[in-house]
């Protein structure tokens, strides 16, 4: 497993850390990035988003997590910074996600993620999740299909 750097801190995503991550957004996902009016309708909505932030307030990454009571929850994105990447911070903000599921006593957590992108499958599988179908043309305008996985706790 990969060591997260001492200098990274989580805290609650607020609306001035858009602007940041837009920016991982763009790097990451491009065409098919979310609109800083998606993210903010996530926040309105009172949905769980962390931001990985460095010593020097540098947003590093960030992950959302969409909570359906009583049953399931899904984790609604995870990015991280090219330069940031494999220093754990997307392990560090996937256990942040699934400890707030627990604590909100949801046992299903469910994600989508690009049928070619293996290396979040296999972060994922860490975890217990499991591939359960896959949404085809999903990612627009790149028509990529989702791998649907799931994770249970009972």
């Amino acid at each position: 497993m990969t060591a997260v750097t001492t200098d990274v801190s989580l805290r609650p995503m607020r609306w001035w850390h858009i602007g940041a991550v837009m920016e991982i957004e763009d790097e990451l996902f491009g065409a098919e990035q979310w609109s800083p009016a998606t993210f903010w309708s996530e926040l309105a909505a009172g949905h769980h988003y962390l931001v990985a932030i460095d010593a020097d307030d540098v947003v590093l990454g960030y992950a959302g997590l969409a909570v359906n009571p009583p049953d399931e929850t899904w984790i609604q994105n995870v990015g991280v910074r090219r330069s940031a990447q494999r220093r754990g911070i997307g392990r560090l903000l996937v256990e942040a996600l699934l400890a707030e599921a627990e604590r909100r006593g949801v046992d299903k957590v469910l994600l989508e993620v690009a049928v070619d992108n293996g290396p979040a499958q296999r972060l994922y599988a860490q975890y217990g999740f499991e591939g359960i179908g896959v949404r085809k043309g999903y990612y627009q305008p790149s028509n990529t299909d989702a791998l649907v996985m799931l994770r249970e706790t009972s």
